[in-house]
């Protein structure tokens, strides 16, 4: 019955496709060309089609047409609406499936060349309408390669991802363009050494943002340090960012400095929110090791229920990061790290030329117990308050000059 029903809504296209085309030219050019062939060969040629309604009374078998002259795009979209419709047994019908709020038209999509590759799939720069954008395209496995249960999990991350970001609005959040669920071939432009996507890899499509990642920019300043009004406009921009994402009940869950992305004038805006989820109003249903080593709470690492401030506690290790330039626990494996941050209260030292305004956010916002960690919007408000016009910032190691920073240098 299927099969049947298939075959007849496929004919029915090439059927209007072909109308199409002879009813565009009059039935008077080669568009509208059929040449019927009889036995043996020696048939009719050139015979031009009069009657529209006829075409689809010749048989397929019989019938030959220009193909520089058909109109493929229009085809395939037709054929791709009928792929796209679901059968409704009840009434007899083609339902067509309503698109998703942030479905975008992929017509409109130009995918160009890799800038990054992740452990969740592989970020292309390309154009939307005109738009600069980067395209992280999600391997959802369907070439055989993921087990069913891997590619319902990484399909669930994808909407879950998608549906969190859609909705924000906030200049310190990296902007959401769009997605794809992988209804339609995508044009994805290989390169040598690259390991194969599937053609219906879902994507998610969002603002390009040219000045990289922090992670970036920070090892590329390791050794002449940032100056700190600079640390401090890096630390409100995504304090501001995380601040907004709690108060639409969002938690990051992996907020690090690899995640936030720069623009061209060094706006920080916050991004991937690959594990992020609503907050849930029982701590106790958020639980699980999720997040990056070194970066995670310890109520995280020890398998306890957590909530928001466990973005807070990441981003207290972020402010040391920006503020030294450097990789915290760069001497020690993520075992070592994970054991002395919960049983030891091991967290990054601070280097005594930090000034005290500064470093005491930090630690409140490492505190081992979550309860004593500020709110974000807190922390938006301590920052505003430091002065960076007296300087501040964290002293080159060859400019020390009896500052007792880092004796030695640390971390890539």
């Amino acid at each position: 019955m299927d099969s049947k029903v298939d075959k007849e809504m496929d004919s029915t296209i090439v059927d209007k496709e072909l109308n199409s085309k002879v009813d565009k030219n009059g039935g008077g050019d080669d568009v509208g060309t059929v040449e019927k062939s009889g036995a043996g060969g020696s048939g009719e040629l050139g015979k031009k089609v009069k009657n529209v309604g006829s075409v689809g009374s010749v048989s397929c078998k019989d019938m030959f047409f220009r193909a520089d002259k058909i109109d493929l795009k229009s085809m395939d979209y037709q054929l791709e609406k009928h792929l796209s419709m679901v059968w409704s047994r009840g009434n007899g019908v083609y339902v067509e499936k309503p698109k998703e709020e942030w479905e975008i038209d992929l017509s409109k999509l130009d995918i160009r060349n890799v800038i990054a590759h992740g452990t969740y799939g592989t970020v292309y720069r390309g154009a939307y309408d005109g738009q600069d954008v980067a395209v992280k395209l999600l391997d959802w496995g369907e070439d055989g390669i993921a087990t069913t249960a891997e590619t319902a999990a990484l399909r669930a991350s994808f909407r879950q991802e998608v549906a969190v970001w859609h909705k924000l609005d906030h200049p310190n959040v990296t902007k959401f363009v769009g997605a794809s669920m992988g209804t339609s071939n995508l044009k994805i432009p290989s390169a040598e050494g690259q390991n194969s996507i599937p053609a219906r890899a879902c994507c998610v499509v969002v603002e390009y943002l040219p000045g990289g990642t922090l992670k970036q920019y920070l090892i590329r300043n390791r050794r002449r340090k940032l100056a700190f009004k600079v640390v401090v406009q890096l630390a409100l921009d995504l304090s501001r960012g995380l601040s907004y994402l709690h108060s639409k009940k969002i938690v990051h869950r992996d907020v690090k400095t690899e995640n936030m992305l720069l623009d061209s004038v060094r706006n920080l805006k916050i991004a991937d929110f690959g594990v992020a989820r609503v907050e849930a109003q029982n701590p106790k249903d958020m639980t699980g090791e999720t997040g990056t080593l070194g970066y995670m709470a310890p109520e995280v690492l020890d398998g306890k229920p957590y909530n928001r401030r466990c973005d807070v506690y990441s981003f207290g290790i972020c402010l040391w990061e920006i503020y030294c330039c450097d990789m915290p626990y760069a001497d020690l494996s993520f075992a070592e790290v994970s054991s002395a941050v919960v049983r030891q209260n091991l967290r990054p030292e601070i280097p005594r030329c930090c000034p005290g305004s500064f470093a005491g956010i930090m630690r409140k916002c490492w505190d081992a117990n979550p309860e004593k960690r500020p709110e974000m919007d807190e922390v938006v408000r301590l920052l505003e308050a430091i002065d960076t016009s007296k300087g501040g910032g964290m002293i080159p190691e060859d400019q020390a000059q009896g500052c007792f920073c880092f004796s030695a240098a640390r971390g890539p």
